[in-house]
């Protein structure tokens, strides 16, 4: 039986320059997905929404401008529970047709959280997806992804326009086919969403391509990275990018 969370369900870390780590603590590792808020002039940006267990919208308006879209980096069931509560949702066309549908063919959705039981090495599996509960009353059989509204299909050199901040999209496939980065060339910052991230990297879920991951590796080592904004983990910079890429291209040799 899972305790019930005395507290809030979401964690906040301003990082400065309007952007801030949303992080849900009480989902165990493999699932706990970074949840990105970048501040904009005309509009808000949030970059993937985590597991969907509680309510990012309502826990996040406080840093909500006057208008908000939610962008899937892919639509694995970690980085989309949250985007049905948004009006703008963005993802690349490849991956679409699973947010739309709520698809577990596209979202992996159709997994028991009580008892998790996927093959992802490197993490522990085959307890509960939670640690805590959100509520007493919090039904975890029940919960399932939801079909969310697309309002925008991206495709790779797209740009996305924030008023006063500018990000390429960088088609990134291997993880998923539609796995996708954003890249401000200004600031040499790259939200990667699980194309790279400092942790045991996925390559042979379902529709995982390895030879489409490697050009995804070679892409992102020609990139002048400063920092690293992931889909899972910690920060990083331009070093370790290179040390986790040679790392990943090696053991595909």
């Amino acid at each position: 039986m899972l305790p019930t969370l005395n507290g809030d369900w979401f964690s906040f870390r301003s990082l400065g320059d309007g952007l801030t780590l949303i992080t849900e603590p009480h989902v165990v590792p493999l699932l706990r997905c970074n949840i990105w808020h970048i501040r904009g002039r005309d509009i808000d940006l949030v970059v993937d929404t985590g597991l969907g267990v509680s309510s990012l919208y309502q826990a996040s308006r406080h840093l909500f401008g006057q208008r908000v879209a939610a962008l899937a980096t892919h639509v694995h069931l970690d980085h989309v529970g949250g985007h049905h509560e948004f009006a703008d949702c963005w993802c690349h066309r490849l991956e679409a047709p699973g947010l739309r549908g709520a698809d577990p063919a596209f979202t992996l959705g159709d997994v028991d959280l009580e008892h998790l039981d996927f093959a992802a090495p490197g993490y522990e599996t085959g307890g509960a997806a939670l640690t805590a509960l959100p509520r007493p009353d919090y039904d975890l059989s029940a919960w399932a992804i939801k079909q969310a509204t697309v309002t925008r299909e991206l495709e790779d050199g797209d740009v996305i326009d924030l008023g006063n901040r500018h990000f390429e999209v960088l088609h990134l496939p291997g993880h998923s086919p539609g796995s996708i980065g954003l890249w401000e060339a200004k600031t040499g910052t790259l939200f990667s969403g699980d194309a790279v991230y400092d942790g045991p990297l996925l390559d042979a879920l379902p529709h995982s391509d390895r030879a489409a991951y490697a050009r995804t590796m070679e892409r992102l080592l020609a990139l002048p990275v400063n920092v690293v904004h992931a889909g899972h983990d910690p920060s990083f910079g331009r070093e370790r990018l290179r040390e986790l890429v040679r790392a990943y291209l090696d053991a595909q040799a």
